[in-house]
């Protein structure tokens, strides 16, 4: 759902493992060897139409930003199944667990300006939350919570109904719902994405800023960023406010795509609630990356310290996935899905930055997200 697919997601390798990193939700996956760069034409819509004439995709969009700081945008079949409308370019699309390095800076931006520190423990900030089988605040870092090795349990299979349904969730009523749970490990010893982390992250800001989640995420990044059609739901906000496809998945055994534009993200909230374009998206993600933007260059350096992901080429920073390139180097990235829509963004130190979106999510077609890495690792190596 709200999920970053990264945990067994290979740049080599063929396995599809169904849960661990995926934008919103969790969800995780494998990729297969990523091959090189395609030569000739225009490789980046060819690998476009790919999603639509093999994976069955309704519908994808991109936007890539080559060294030379030009922009081109992309998109491919149709945004909207019952009229056959085309996929809108950079329409607005849920984009799942990306929103977790939305709030990774904010909560960076608070530890520049000393409100917070990342080895402090939660119980410091939320005194009293955390507390459950084998869970207790005292013992988790808020550090760890921004790279999915505190052992918080995670929430996402619990809580898709209530996304579906539009049934709003308040913070502390998905916590509750996570905490059912017992803790995965001890703090600190192993990694494993959990929504459950970004969603006290989340909490952790509010108590420290005063202010709303969704109003420190606006006033600290996305108005700061410059992004022109990226914003966090009010609550019970269950419409997209711009134009943008219809978002589909497969409902229990049914293998018909169901109409799911509508939700209610409240569930997914910090861990995967946000709306954005690509384009939006390709901006962000490549002014992350220059020191002095978004963060200072000591927490920029902390964001992009990692922690292997085992089974996986990829490494976990607070908020920021590194992946190898085929061409040499790495590249900086998160996911996500939530119901009706994927998404994967990308972008380099040198400037080149990829996003891709599908108005489908993983449940609905698990090959996609495979075919997400390798357009990504495609379209910046070209």
């Amino acid at each position: 759902m709200f999920v970053q697919r990264v945990q067994g997601l290979r740049s080599s390798g063929r396995r599809v493992a169904g849960a661990v990193v995926a934008g919103g939700v969790m969800a995780g996956v494998l990729a297969p060897s990523v091959a090189g760069a395609a030569q000739g034409g225009d490789g980046v819509q060819r690998g476009l139409d790919a999603f639509v004439r093999v994976d069955g995709v309704p519908g994808a969009v991109a936007t890539v930003t080559g060294r030379d700081g030009r922009t081109r945008v992309y998109g491919a079949g149709v945004g909207d199944l019952a009229t056959g409308a085309r996929m809108p370019k950079d329409g607005q699309v849920r984009i799942g667990s990306a929103t977790k390095t939305f709030v990774a800076v904010v909560v960076l931006q608070l530890v520049e300006e000393g409100r917070v520190r990342l080895d402090e423990k939660v119980e410091k900030y939320l005194p009293g939350l955390l507390r459950g089988k084998g869970v207790d605040g005292n013992a988790i870092t808020v550090r760890q919570l921004l790279q999915h090795t505190s052992g918080l349990p995670d929430f996402e299979s619990d809580v898709t109904d209530d996304l579906l349904q539009r049934r709003y969730l308040a913070p502390r009523q998905t916590l509750a719902i996570a905490l059912r749970h017992g803790a995965v490990f001890p703090p600190g010893t192993k990694w494993s994405y959990s929504n459950t982390n970004y969603l006290v992250a989340g909490m952790i800001v509010e108590k420290v800023a005063r202010r709303s989640l969704g109003a420190e995420l606006d006033r600290r990044v996305i108005r700061r960023a410059g992004l022109k059609h990226t914003y966090f739901p009010a609550a019970a906000e269950t419409a997209i406010r711009g134009r943008h496809p219809e978002g589909y998945r497969k409902v229990g055994s049914d293998t018909a795509l169901h109409d799911v534009t509508e939700i209610d993200p409240s569930a997914a909230w910090a861990a995967g609630a946000m709306v954005s374009t690509t384009s939006d998206l390709d901006r962000f993600y490549s002014l992350l990356l220059r020191p002095g933007r978004l963060l200072k260059k000591a927490q920029l350096r902390q964001m992009r310290t990692t922690v292997p992901i085992k089974g996986s080429t990829a490494r976990y920073g607070l908020g920021l996935i590194s992946w190898p390139l085929s061409c040499g180097g790495r590249y900086w990235s998160h996911s996500g899905s939530i119901p009706g829509f994927s998404t994967w963004a990308a972008a380099t130190d040198d400037g080149r930055a990829a996003t891709v979106a599908l108005n489908v999510d993983p449940d609905s077609n698990e090959a996609s997200w495979q075919r997400l890495a390798r357009f990504a690792d495609d379209a910046l190596c070209r």
